[in-house]
C-alpha cells in the first residue's frame, strides 16, 4: 500500500462534503422531536455550527440549506454571513411534505391548483438559489399512495413529467435539478419516484440539467447500492450523494456507522470511475438528523466516515485487481478488496490534516475547543430550530 499513498494524499485532498442545514437543529423520530441545549436558533447560527465542522475537518465548505426551514429576509446576507465564516451555500432543497394541501400529493396532485402551488414553491427555491449563488435545485418528492386504486399511477406519472418540465424551463445556465429517490414512506403503496429508475427516467426526458441524488438510505434491504452508483456514473447521470446509514429503513444514522464496508464498496465504484474528483461533478453531501448525538459532533464523525471509507477505496491496487479480474482469479480479486478495506487509514488522514495544518484528529479537537460549552451557554431564548421550523 505505501506506493499509493501520494496519489491518495493528493486525491483526498481535494474532496468535499456538503453539510445540511437541518442537521444543526432539534430532530427526532415520528413520536418526539428531541431538543438540546445550544441547538442553532436560525439560519445563520445554522452556519456558524457547520463552519465548526468545516474548520476541525477542512473538508466541508458548503452548506445545504431548506426552504422554508431557513427562510432569511435578506439570502444576500445570509450569504455574505456564510462566507465571512469561511464557507458558502450548496443545494437548495424544497419541501413539498409539510402543507396539508399536499396530503394527497403535490407535483403529482390531480388538482391543478395544487400542483400550481407546488411549482411556484420551485421557482421561489430557484430565486434563492440566485441569491445565494448555489447551482442546484434538490428535489425530494415525498408524493404517493397507499391504497390500490387510490389513483391512477400512470396518470400521476404525466403529472410529474409536466410538473418537472415546468421547473426545469425555470432554470438558469449552470443550475441543475437534483432528483432524489425513496422506495417507501410516506407512503407504502406506491411512491410516485420509488427507485433510481424512475428518477433517471424523467431526468433523462428533461435533459442534460438533470441529474439523480442518491440517497444511501433510500433503498430495500439487501440493495446493491454500488451497482447502481456504478450505472448512473455510467450514464453520466449520477448528481449527488446523500450520506447516512440505515439498519431496517430510512434511519438517517450517521453514515457508515451500521454498514462500513457498504459505505467502502460505494466509495470504491466511485474512485474506480474517477467520481471523488471535483472535475466529475459529482456533489458529497450528508443528510443526517442527529437526534440522541450532539449536532456538530455528530457531523464531525460523519465527515471523518466518508473520509476513511475514501482513503480506502485511494488504496486499491488497481492494476493488481484488474489483472485478478482478466484471469478469473476470484478470491484473489476479492483480497485486493478486502486488503485495502482493511487497511487502517487513520495516520493517512491525520498526515493529510497536518499538512492542512488541522488538528490530526479533528473529533477531539472540536470536544477542547469549549464551542460545544459557548453555545450551550450563550444560546438562550428564542425559537431553537427543528423539523417544521
Amino acid at each position: 500500500m505505501p506506493d499509493f499513498r501520494a496519489a491518495a494524499l493528493e486525491a483526498l485532498a481535494t474532496q468535499t462534503i456538503e453539510l445540511p442545514s437541518w442537521a444543526f437543529g432539534n430532530s427526532g423520530t415520528r413520536f418526539k422531536v428531541f431538543g438540546q441545549p445550544g441547538v442553532a436558533r436560525d439560519p445563520f447560527e445554522k452556519l456558524e455550527d457547520a463552519a465548526q465542522v468545516h474548520a476541525h475537518t477542512g473538508v466541508a465548505p458548503r452548506v445545504s440549506l431548506h426552504i422554508p426551514w431557513d427562510l432569511v429576509d435578506d439570502y444576500g446576507d445570509l450569504a455574505a454571513s456564510a462566507r465571512d465564516l469561511g464557507v458558502s451555500i450548496g443545494a437548495i432543497n424544497s419541501n413539498l411534505f409539510q402543507d396539508d394541501e399536499y396530503k394527497l400529493g403535490s407535483l403529482t396532485h390531480a388538482d391543478p391548483a395544487v400542483r400550481r402551488r407546488a411549482i411556484d414553491h420551485h421557482a421561489q427555491c430557484i430565486e434563492v438559489m440566485r441569491r445565494t449563488g448555489s447551482t442546484d435545485l434538490k428535489i425530494w418528492l415525498p408524493d404517493g399512495t397507499n391504497y390500490p386504486g387510490q389513483d391512477d399511477l400512470r396518470e400521476r406519472q404525466e403529472r410529474l413529467a409536466d410538473s418537472l418540465r415546468q421547473i426545469y424551463a425555470m432554470l438558469d445556465p449552470g443550475h441543475r435539478i437534483l432528483l432524489e429517490y425513496k422506495f417507501f414512506e410516506p407512503y407504502f403503496y406506491a411512491m410516485d419516484i420509488p427507485d433510481w429508475g424512475t428518477s433517471l427516467v424523467h431526468c433523462l426526458e428533461l435533459g442534460d440539467q438533470a441529474t439523480v441524488v442518491l440517497d444511501t438510505g433510500h433503498h430495500a434491504p439487501g440493495t446493491n447500492i454500488e451497482f447502481i452508483v456504478m450505472q448512473l456514473l455510467r450514464l453520466g447521470r449520477l448528481g449527488a450523494f446523500d450520506f447516512n446509514s440505515r439498519n431496517y429503513a430510512d434511519d438517517d444514522l450517521i453514515v457508515g456507522s451500521a454498514d462500513p464496508f457498504q459505505l467502502f464498496r460505494i466509495m470504491d465504484e466511485i474512485v474506480a470511475q474517477g467520481a471523488h474528483l471535483p472535475a466529475s461533478g459529482v456533489t458529497f453531501m450528508l443528510d443526517q438528523c442527529h437526534n440522541l448525538e450532539k449536532k456538530i459532533p455528530g457531523q464531525i464523525r460523519s465527515v471523518m466516515n466518508v473520509q476513511e471509507a475514501t482513503a480506502k477505496a485511494l488504496l486499491v491496487d488497481r492494476e493488481a485487481l484488474r489483472a485478478a479480474q482478466r484471469a478469473g482469479e476470484v478470491l484473489d480479486a476479492h483480497s485486493v478488496l478486502m486488503d485495502a478495506f482493511s487497511t487502517d487509514v487513520r495516520p493517512l488522514l491525520a498526515e493529510l490534516r497536518e499538512q492542512q495544518g488541522l488538528d490530526a484528529d479533528p473529533y477531539a479537537a472540536y470536544a477542547r475547543s469549549g464551542h460545544q460549552q459557548r453555545i450551550e451557554r450563550e444560546r438562550v431564548g428564542g425559537r431553537q430550530a427543528g423539523w417544521g421550523a
